[in-house]
């Protein structure tokens, strides 16, 4: 028998003074049983970064060939296409193909920092990738505000967020590896 995914919600207040985008998100996050709830909240932390109407978490894990994250135009155009953790390089040629913008949200500093040094040569050729990576600490302030269901409050200025529940927070610098061009 199949293991089943995990269904997370969460209520989330965003007030992204950067890009002037604020609003409520109801959000409905599933994590394939062989994801980690660190991986569920970096995914989490990507649609804070880059929330917009139109974006949406893709078909996870189980699906190869979709990001964790996209964002569609009206004629179904792939604006953003956004992938957590450590992604092949063919595979971001590929989507670099496909959309206008493509980010990378790299994690755990042990396994991201050799995956840098081996790809970066050939990435910092691909116009329209972004690589952003995010600390350890960070990433572990990420897993302990999970929970099945959440009510977060996000606030992103001048490159910080400030993710947090009525319990505990968390500040989240992500650093650019490889900036838009």
């Amino acid at each position: 028998m199949a293991l089943r995914a995990t269904v997370y919600r969460c209520e989330l207040a965003l007030s992204d003074i950067d890009r002037g985008v604020y609003g409520s998100y109801p959000l409905t996050l599933a994590r394939h049983p062989s994801e980690t709830e660190e991986r569920l909240m970096v995914r989490l932390l990507a649609f804070v970064l880059f929330a917009d109407a139109r974006l949406a978490f893709g078909r996870g894990l189980s699906t190869e060939g979709e990001p964790d994250l996209w964002q569609r135009d009206d004629t179904g155009t792939i604006e953003r296409w956004i992938d957590v953790g450590l992604p092949d390089e063919r595979d971001l040629r590929k989507a670099c193909g496909r959309a206008r913008e493509v980010v990378v949200l790299a994690y755990g500093s042990r396994r991201a920092q050799p995956w840098w040094a081996a790809n970066a040569a050939a990435l910092v050729r691909l116009p329209n990738l972004r690589v952003l990576s995010i600390a350890d600490d960070a990433c572990a302030g990420l897993q302990a505000l999970a929970a099945r269901s959440m009510t977060l409050t996000a606030t992103v200025h001048d490159g910080h967020v400030w993710l947090g529940s009525p319990a505990a927070s968390v500040e989240i610098v992500p650093q650019q590896w490889l900036p838009a061009a």
